[in-house]
């Protein structure tokens, strides 16, 4: 019993965020006159510009742009990473969700794929899990990074784009309020002060945030009597969103696991997670600032609520395998490399006794320290010591 308690601490203890989602979704429908638009808690002023710029302001203050520089030269994984997550992977959601059309999915479900699909990489879960593997974790962190801060401006766009909607000029202004100043005057303080962001709990700081922002949305979202979501449509987003990340994790491990002249083993692990991970911490208070005014939004947010801890739990249990691959093409690597330079010299060794080298006629073998040099600087039979 004693133990089964401890084991249920450290669960909590370990994932206590997860916990914290559902506990506000919880406390959203009991109390939600809490987060009403001009109720006590007043979400027009703490959510816009008090929670969400938070967030901003504690990723510019935990951003190191001096890891940024380090791996910098190997462009290759970068870019493959850098368009696949912020183009492609928006491209093939969008193509897979009119399919959904077909079969009558809520099409704020389909909104909401295909804004997990617009998201940037998270700055933690793709890093960890790529440290787990033991794959290229500089690679990971500087694509983690930059991804995080392209997507402050590339998500907003391609939301609009792909989602259709038209409010650009408003969105951009709240944008830069409320994101880009907060995160541009974090990472001044951070360059002015040598801030070392490790020895503050800002990361939890940062997360009791975001587990706000999602109260103040479900408040809002059980309030609207014209939002109603089934049960059904809430069992159809978790499964469309674990195939998804099967099939995204699946087609990316296969495409670059067959790059073997560009990529090592180590790289294939971190473009894994890079390219399907997507950022809770940066996409809620996105998508809060653009569907702010939507009464949908909470339908909106689910496939993003439901894609953080997905991408966690499928990678904790593919690490094992992934483990695994890369020693055995680590090893075939290894391999083909002793078997190249064996190759190497045997055929050094099959040139010299074809005569690029002479010895001295009735020697059996070379005298110590002398070196044969070919015919054409030494008449046949000579040797220089």
């Amino acid at each position: 019993m004693r133990k089964t308690r401890k084991d249920l601490i450290y669960l909590l203890q370990k994932h206590w965020f997860l916990a914290g989602i559902m506990i506000s979704i919880f406390l959203a429908e009991i109390f939600p006159q809490m987060g009403a638009k001009e109720g006590p808690l007043n979400p027009e002023i703490t959510v816009k510009y008090g929670a969400v710029s938070l967030i901003f302001l504690i990723s510019g203050l935990s951003i190191k742009l001096e890891e940024l520089l380090k791996t910098l030269t190997n462009m290759k994984i970068h870019v493959f990473i850098q368009i696949f997550s912020q183009i492609l992977m928006p491209i093939c959601i969008k193509i897979f969700t009119l399919f959904l059309r077909i079969f009558g999915v809520n099409e704020w479900i389909l909104k909401g794929l295909v804004t997990v699909a617009c998201m940037p990489p998270p700055v933690s879960s793709a890093v960890i899990l790529t440290r787990a593997v033991g794959g290229n974790e500089a690679a990971a962190i500087f694509n983690s990074v930059l991804g995080s801060m392209l997507g402050i401006i590339l998500t907003p766009f391609t939301l609009l784009f792909f989602v259709h909607e038209n409010r650009t000029v408003a969105h951009i202004f709240q944008l830069a309020v409320t994101v880009v100043m907060p995160l541009g005057v974090g990472q001044c303080i951070r360059y002015m002060t040598k801030l070392n962001a490790t020895q503050y709990p800002l990361a939890i700081i940062g997360q009791l945030a975001l587990l706000y922002i999602i109260y103040i949305t479900f408040c809002q979202a059980f309030l609207n009597e014209d939002m109603q979501m089934h049960a059904h449509e809430v069992l159809i987003t978790v499964l469309l969103v674990v195939l998804i990340l099967i099939f995204t994790t699946w087609l990316i491990f296969n495409i670059a696991s067959k790059m073997k002249r560009t990529y090592l083993p180590e790289d294939v692990i971190a473009i894994v997670f890079c390219c399907t991970h997507k950022s809770l911490t940066l996409g809620i208070p996105i998508l809060r600032i653009i569907y702010g005014g939507y009464s949908h939004l909470s339908t909106i947010s689910l496939p993003l609520l439901v894609y953080h801890p997905t991408q966690i739990i499928l990678g904790g249990l593919i690490v094992t395998y992934l483990q695994d691959w890369m020693l055995a093409r680590q090893r075939s690597r290894k391999r083909s490399a002793k078997i190249e330079k064996y190759s190497r010299n045997k055929w050094i060794s099959e040139e010299r006794c074809e005569g690029r080298f002479i010895k001295c006629e009735g020697e059996d073998s070379l005298a110590a320290g002398q070196v044969a040099l070919p015919k054409s600087d030494i008449n046949e039979g000579e040797w220089t010591q």
